[in-house]
């Protein structure tokens, strides 16, 4: 009787380390989850409540393998698996603050920075309002739940036991790097355009009227046009951010359903 006592409190064990470790990528990728806002033993806090929830849901009685090699073979593999999808989730905010990078660039807010405390890293101006924009919008759409939902789905396609394509989870995360900056042209796109005309006719004002000090006048202008644009804008990257969460969330989902 202690011996069955003792294996299943080690079957427990491991199945908890093993959810832990796809659970753990969550908050260090995925938007809101690995927020410098939340302090780091919350995210601890919540990262082990989300393990313990979902280990019963992850193992469905299926027995793990205890050797040490097994053990740590299938965390790398539970760790790759996170990794995967969280990248795609994550992919979804760093395209809306790449594309506040590429207005600050533009417009010209570039020149100053400031700390985000999202990342924690140095940022400029409008990227910083991009991102937070793009996270309280994460959050009002429900995506922290359509993120959790996503996660335990990924046992149904890649259970604890099964090796995934490591080819087709690179693959994944490929594709989803490479729509970070697409997709920040698309957000970023009417404000460029908007500014680019701007520059264009100041530029021939300059021609026309060469005494006219067109940067002292042309860069508030252009400050105003890239602001008033971008105030018009910015709401209709609501809908933008909750089809791409629920396309990112779908497109991981799928890249493990055939690596699984």
């Amino acid at each position: 009787m202690n011996e069955l006592l003792t294996r299943l409190s080690e079957q427990q064990t491991a199945s908890f380390m093993l959810v832990l470790a796809r659970v753990s990528p969550l908050f260090l990728l995925a938007p809101v989850f690995s927020s410098r806002m939340l302090p780091a033993r919350a995210r601890g806090i919540a990262a082990v409540a989300l393990a313990i929830g979902m280990a019963p849901l992850a193992t469905r009685g299926r027995p793990v393998p205890l050797g040490g090699a097994d053990l740590g073979g299938l965390v790398v593999k539970e760790i790759l698996v996170g990794l995967a999808f969280a990248f795609a989730v994550g992919a979804t905010i760093a395209a809306v603050s790449a594309a506040g990078s590429f207005l600050d660039t533009a417009i010209g807010f570039s020149y100053g920075s400031v700390i985000d405390p999202i990342t924690g890293a140095q940022s400029q101006v409008l990227s910083q309002l991009y991102g937070l924009v793009g996270v309280l919008i994460f959050i009002a759409i429900g995506g922290d739940a359509w993120v959790v939902q996503g996660l335990a789905r990924t046992y149904d396609l890649v259970p604890l036991d099964a090796m995934p394509s490591i080819p087709d989870l690179v693959g994944g995360a490929q594709h989803a790097f490479v729509g970070i900056f697409g997709s920040a042209l698309e957000i970023a796109a009417p404000v460029l355009l908007a500014v680019i005309v701007t520059d264009a006719a100041f530029g021939l004002v300059s021609r026309v009227v060469p005494q006219l000090n067109v940067f002292a006048v042309g860069m508030p202008a252009k400050i105003a046009v890239g602001l008033l644009i971008m105030g018009v804008s910015l709401p209709f990257v609501g809908g933008w951010i909750g089809d791409q969460v629920e396309q990112s969330v779908s497109s991981a989902l799928q890249a493990l359903k055939v690596a699984g």
